[in-house]
């Protein structure tokens, strides 16, 4: 593995992925830990969004979502999903494949805790992805659900965490004239130790 240095160094995929993520949080301008999750309907087809990544964990990554989101029915109808995360600045990206399990315990009840009041307000008010009359009507339900729960409300039920534990996770770099340099992380399971490969660009 000495082909895999510098920006690639390391054994642990996780680590060095915190690691490129710190480093985009101080070039980034604005959500460095933006990323465009990806998943597959009952007819299969893809669909994709722009979630926040909130955690990396020793072995997962944590977002959190509206359960009867859209995004959400299709995780728990195939039980997977996969994400990137591309920084222009840096001109560096880390794609994920991996298989989901909700996190709904205390782990997410504090993270709604530290959410600002509107916006665990507005996590009650918001039937994510179903129609909406207007806007005045989403305005609304804000105004009724704010005199339900006042100043502290706790998180919904329908709202929580999921946790993507990788199979896959390619580190991708730029390079001159486009040749890009990329490593793969990959396993069969998430019980399985890592094979890492160069691919090319």
């Amino acid at each position: 593995m000495s082909d895999r240095s510098g920006l690639f160094a390391g054994d642990d995929p996780f680590v060095l992925a915190q690691k490129w993520l710190d480093e985009a949080t101080k070039a980034e301008i604005n959500d460095p830990n933006a990323m465009a999750l990806a998943t597959v309907d009952a007819t299969g087809l893809p669909n994709v969004r722009m979630v926040l990544l909130k955690e990396i964990e020793p072995a997962a990554f944590v977002f959190y979502t509206n359960y009867e989101s859209q995004k959400a029915q299709e995780i728990e109808q195939g039980g997977s999903a996969a994400f990137v995360l591309h920084w222009k600045s840096l001109r560096r990206q880390i794609r994920v494949r991996g298989v989901t399990e909700r996190e709904e315990g205390p782990q997410a009840d504090a993270y709604f805790a530290s959410r600002s009041l509107k916006s665990r307000l507005g996590a009650w008010a918001s039937r994510q992805s179903r129609p909406l009359a207007s806007r005045g009507a989403l305005l609304a339900e804000v105004a009724r659900v704010t005199a339900e729960h006042g100043t502290a409300p706790r998180r919904p039920p329908f709202w929580g965490g999921y946790r993507i534990h990788p199979v896959e996770i390619e580190f991708w770099a730029d390079g001159a004239f486009r040749l890009h340099d990329r490593f793969r992380w990959s396993r069969p399971s998430v019980a399985d130790p890592w094979t890492v490969q160069r691919l090319n660009p």
